[in-house]
């Protein structure tokens, strides 16, 4: 599949072989347990129980892996994906690095959970300055951060923390795999949400996991085993269908993050605007050598909680609510969830509506806003 375009890839990834008076993707298989030979028991069958097998979730896991490039294992969420990670690979002693800016949770989970274990922590900002990587054992990074948006040089960081001796793995859930392929760049890992782009119609929650390193996989695969973070066999279904539009839903979604960026950027009761694709974004020359697209995601800054308010109350296509990449186009204000921003900083995620309906809904919006 390596030599075919983004929207081939997505739309054949993970299918089984056609057989005829089967359907393109077969349904989800719902099981926890499975008939086993009596004699041989599970080596038999690839199927035993539910936990760790089922067929549906194996087609979901080949087409991932597919366009991120590695081989691939799906969780219950992106937090479980990247906690998996993290306690398989780390032990007491162990030093990470992790984004100072990057997803929250992931940043409590290393402060309450990981340091409890005896692991030390560190907190980098995306952007760097990075300390020497010489006694680390993981670096993670979050390209583009979630919410700031700042773009990390995956191939230059991987190069110095290999030299190390540190294994790097990279949060694309902003990217998506066609955004970027970490793996290719340099990663040991890939960690991700599903929830958001790469699945995009905001009806499921779903993370993974994709490396090349049979020495990465097979402890991930393990813990998963151990802890039972596996998704249902329907959300898998549903994932896997949903793949299929992925590059037709990214190709709009940029399209309407390009326009909107241009709009708050050229207007003065609008501040701090964020977007990697904007040429004076201080994040622009690394993602334009780096990503092969721009995600749909954008922020900027109102002021103050009450014009934000303000705002989504006056507009008809922007709904307020958190997570991002779905259909909808939608705002976040992320400081009432605890993140490190200003009070009136939006994380704005671009939907699939037509570009000049929401220019125009969020110019009045914004006008509206700010009277």
């Amino acid at each position: 599949m390596s030599q075919w375009g983004d929207g081939t890839r997505s739309a054949h990834a993970g299918l089984p072989p056609a057989q005829p008076g089967q359907p393109f993707l077969p349904g989800p298989v719902f099981a926890a347990p499975y008939h086993l030979d009596p004699r041989q028991g599970p080596g038999a069958a690839p199927n035993g129980y539910g936990r760790p097998d089922n067929p549906t979730r194996r087609l979901l896991e080949a087409a991932i892996g597919e366009l991120e490039g590695g081989d691939c294992r799906v969780f219950a969420s992106g937090q479980a994906a990247i906690t998996a990670l993290l306690l398989a690979v780390l032990r007491p002693g162990d030093t990470v690095l992790l984004p100072a800016d990057g997803y929250y949770p992931v940043r409590a989970f290393a402060t309450e959970t990981l340091k409890g274990f005896g692991v030390h922590v560190t907190f980098v900002p995306t952007a760097g300055p990075y300390p020497s990587f010489d006694g680390v054992r993981l670096v993670l990074l979050e390209t583009p951060s979630n919410p700031g948006l700042d773009v990390a040089d995956v191939p230059a960081l991987a190069a110095a923390a290999h030299a190390a001796g540190a294994l790097v793995a990279v949060d694309n859930t902003t990217a998506t795999p066609l955004g970027q392929r970490p793996l290719d760049l340099g990663a040991d890992a890939v960690v991700a949400s599903g929830t958001k782009a790469l699945t995009g119609h905001s009806d499921l929650l779903l993370g993974y996991v994709a490396t090349r390193a049979a020495g990465l996989l097979d402890p991930v695969t393990s813990w998963r085993t151990m802890t039972g973070g596996v998704p249902g066999a329907f959300d898998c279904w549903l994932a896997h269908r949903s793949l299929a539009t992925v590059d037709l839903r990214l190709a709009r979604q940029t399209a309407n993050a390009e326009a909107v960026a241009r709009l708050l950027a050229g207007r003065p009761d609008v501040t701090g605007v964020r977007w990697p694709g904007l040429p004076d974004d201080p994040s622009y020359p690394v993602a334009a050598a780096q990503m092969r697209r721009l995600p749909g995601v954008l922020g900027f800054d109102l002021g103050d909680p009450d014009r934000v308010a303000r705002f989504l109350d006056a507009s008809r296509l922007v709904a307020a609510a958190t997570s991002f990449g779905g259909l909808h186009t939608s705002a976040d204000r992320r400081a009432q969830w605890g993140d490190d921003t200003t009070p009136g900083f939006v994380r704005l995620s671009c939907g699939i509506e037509d570009p000049a309906d929401l220019v125009a809904d969020m110019t009045a919006a914004l006008d509206a806003s700010a009277a």
